[in-house]
């Protein structure tokens, strides 16, 4: 596939985009301010080199109790493939990641089993299904068997290196993306066993164009559900391309959220299912310090954060604003008085955020100022201090308390010490950080300049 669609699919500001397009002019709050949920799962498969350490429980729900479900240790026990095992092991997999442990077992079963599964990005899930679809194929059989719709372009063409890494020992297997750009001529059947690509596209080439005979697909693969409705038309599209398979066809959908919505989609398209959901870990704030800074106001906020720069910067930080614009003028500032800072921001293309977050990762950067927006879903376990520049409220201006645990849980991770320090410039922000102390149960106390010592012991 040429770049030249990677190009023209980018550039549209349509569902496929995963870049998001907004008007400079209008100064956006992060509610108002709706990032593209594919735009962050892509940010977070290009940043992501290797496989999370999680410790979260995985819960497998079953179909039918009766059924010898087990989990796997090593790659070995499942008996693939040689030239699959060889593709796993060159992809610097040495053993399952604990979705893979429970979910392959039953993507590998005989009969074939249906699969509903939530997990995070990094958990190693693509890497499952690809392996399921490669299992499934008949390389001598040259026409479509395996279906894996992506919400869009460029997630797809992360799946599709995802198939190529794997398959690499596997020559005679072939992969066609199934996006707008790709065109094809009419009454052309397609040759190649697996087929990727986004749900508009991929019906009109199973119904419309008759490019793939639904009947003979034997594996389709809904991933990332939860971005998949989210997207205006994806849903029902994939409902009608699902109903075009045959019914022995085994379903697989993973998707990081099990919101209502998506249970409720995941039920229409998966009969009988198992189901494996990944427990997530209670954030604690337990092994995190939490300060306030009082101040009058915003440039008083400035001075007091270029007071404690130096002590925060022993470690790596990331500084939340509530806009882009605030976020924008803080890193232009820190850059005058000479301090070397990375800035995220929505109007950036995913490839430059990702940039940006991968330098962060690296230590080359120390300090990220950003909004919620754009380090949402980002994990960089390095940081050890959070300040808050703007405390974080909803729409109606009253705390919001998840945001808060969100941006001060990324410190403290896996036991480790970490610290937040909360800027307050007015009554109402006051008031705001007692409320959030309520909530948590949790007393913020007051920075003063004594405290410094403490910091550097918590950041060194």
């Amino acid at each position: 596939l040429s770049s030249l669609h990677l190009k023209e699919e980018k550039n549209k500001p349509d569902a496929n985009g995963a870049v998001v397009k907004a008007d400079d002019n209008v100064e956006k709050t992060e509610d108002e301010e709706k990032e593209d949920r594919a735009a962050q799962s892509l940010l977070n498969k290009l940043i992501r080199s290797n496989l999370v350490d999680t410790t979260n429980q995985v819960e497998v729900l079953q179909r039918d109790p009766t059924s010898p479900l087990y989990s796997v240790k090593s790659f070995e026990e499942l008996r693939l493939k040689p030239q699959l095992l060889q593709g796993v092991y060159a992809m610097g997999f040495n053993r399952p990641s604990k979705i893979q442990e429970n979910a392959l077992p039953m993507m590998l079963a005989e009969p074939p089993q249906n699969l509903i599964a939530q997990s995070q990005s990094g958990t190693g899930k693509t890497a499952a299904f690809v392996l399921a679809m490669l299992s499934r194929v008949e390389p001598g059989n040259k026409y479509p068997q395996c279906l894996c719709l992506s919400p869009t372009y460029e997630l797809a063409l992360q799946t599709g290196k995802v198939i190529e890494q794997m398959g690499k020992f596997y020559p005679e297997l072939k992969l066609a993306y199934a996006v707008r750009g790709n065109k094809l001529e009419r009454g052309q059947k397609i040759s190649e066993q697996i087929v990727i690509g986004t749900p508009g596209t991929v019906l009109d080439w199973c119904s419309k164009l008759k490019f793939i005979d639904p009947k003979k697909i034997k594996v389709f693969v809904l991933d990332e559900a939860d971005v998949m409705i989210a997207t205006q038309g994806h849903q029902d599209q994939s409902i009608r391309i699902q109903r075009m398979l045959p019914r022995d066809c085994q379903m697989l959908l993973f998707s990081a959220t099990f919101e209502d919505s998506v249970w409720k989609f995941a039920q229409k398209v998966v009969p009988d299912p198992n189901i494996i959901k990944l427990k997530r870990e209670e954030e604690t704030l337990d092994t995190i310090k939490q300060y306030y800074v009082l101040c009058n106001n915003r440039d008083e906020k400035f001075q007091a954060l270029c007071n404690i720069y130096g002590a925060i910067t022993i470690a790596q930080a990331m500084i939340f604003c509530h806009t882009r614009k605030t976020a924008g003028w803080l890193a232009a500032e820190l850059s005058k008085e000479g301090h070397q800072v990375a800035l995220l921001s929505g109007e950036m293309m995913v490839e430059q955020r990702a940039a940006v977050i991968e330098r962060f990762r690296e230590g080359k950067e120390k300090v990220l100022v950003t909004t919620n927006v754009c380090a949402r879903g980002i994990d960089v376990e390095q940081v050890s201090v959070v300040i808050n520049f703007d405390l974080p409220v909803d729409k109606d201006g009253n705390p919001d308390n998840e945001t808060y645990l969100h941006r001060i849980g990324r410190t403290g991770r896996f036991g480790k010490r970490g610290l937040a320090i909360n800027m307050v410039d007015s009554k109402h922000s006051m008031n705001i950080l007692n409320r959030i102390q309520e909530h948590f149960n949790k007393k913020i106390n007051k920075l003063d300049t004594d405290d410094l010592d403490e910091i550097e012991k918590i950041t060194n």
